[in-house]
């Protein structure tokens, strides 16, 4: 199944005017922003920084310079995540928040609680979310509205809480950390999970609309991950196409730092299967997915 993906995916990449976020290895990019320092005296706010993508990105974020505004559930993880990175970076400025996403009026306290901490926040990474959700009509409507709500609703409030902030500053990126699987409309226990993350994919090209019509000049990004192997999902069977933490965050920050509009993340070979799951007949797409 496998080699019938990847055969797909050529004959895909052959026809496809895709631009490829990847045309500059990751890598190598970040390797002249740090020798820039392009973060030094900005902020970014990263939900879920506890592990995972969010951790991850918070210490390449780190070594560019950046102050940090991390907050998520376990707060001991942030703590310790704090003490590491202020040790390697003095220079940098780290503060930490308890918050629960499922709780809005939190988002929007610790948000501007944040604010007020640095005076101003240059980037805001919607990056909590869950992905547990299980087939349609089998019982499990709570767990499926959960993921819905983690997702979509509260990410839509981190996105409001950011854009208030974004708007009062007149500047600012709004980054959403979406999922491969937004791309099509996916079985089993991908299916509201990718509506989810489909949902906010939409939202956020909705805002940069928005920015467009009112010229306003606050950017929007939508990140699109492959699988990247985590923590969270270490013991599960090796997947498609899967790259390690270290390579799947570098190609974030890096799509994140170009402020592109949208990636697909590592650009290859995700780019190219994005078109490839877009046309590709929806009993094909059951199959390989």
């Amino acid at each position: 199944m496998q080699n019938k993906l990847i055969n797909l995916v050529a004959k895909s990449a052959r026809n496809s005017k895709n631009q490829l976020v990847g045309a500059v290895q990751p890598a190598r990019y970040l390797k002249g922003l740090n020798r820039q320092q392009v973060g030094k005296g900005k902020t970014v706010l990263i939900t879920g920084a506890s592990s995972g993508l969010g951790e991850g990105m918070a210490r390449l974020f780190a070594k560019l310079g950046y102050n940090l505004a991390i907050c998520a559930r376990r707060t001991d993880r942030l703590e310790q995540l704090k003490s590491e990175l202020t040790a390697q970076y003095p220079d940098i400025r780290i503060e930490y928040r308890a918050l629960d996403v499922s709780d809005y009026d939190a988002i929007f306290q610790v948000f501007a609680a944040f604010t007020e901490d640095f005076g101003s926040i240059e980037r805001v990474v919607v990056n909590a979310g869950i992905g547990d959700s299980r087939r349609i009509g089998q019982g499990h409507f709570e767990t499926n509205r959960r993921t819905a709500d983690i997702n979509f609703v509260a990410a839509l409030a981190q996105c409001e809480a950011a854009m208030s902030i974004f708007r009062a500053q007149n500047s600012g990126q709004l980054v959403v950390i979406s999922s491969m699987s937004a791309m099509r409309g996916l079985p089993r226990h991908l299916t509201t999970y990718g509506a989810s993350k489909a949902g906010l994919a939409h939202l956020a090209e909705g805002i940069r609309a928005d920015m467009l019509l009112t010229k306003l000049p606050i950017k929007v990004s939508t990140i699109y991950p492959g699988y990247i192997r985590t923590e969270i999902n270490e013991g599960s069977k090796p997947l498609p196409f899967e790259v390690d933490a270290d390579t799947g965050t570098k190609a974030i920050v890096a799509a994140i730092e170009a402020e592109v509009d949208e990636a697909c993340v590592p650009s290859l070979p995700w780019s190219m299967v994005s078109h490839a799951m877009k046309h590709l007949p929806l009993q094909v797409m059951s199959k390989l997915s």
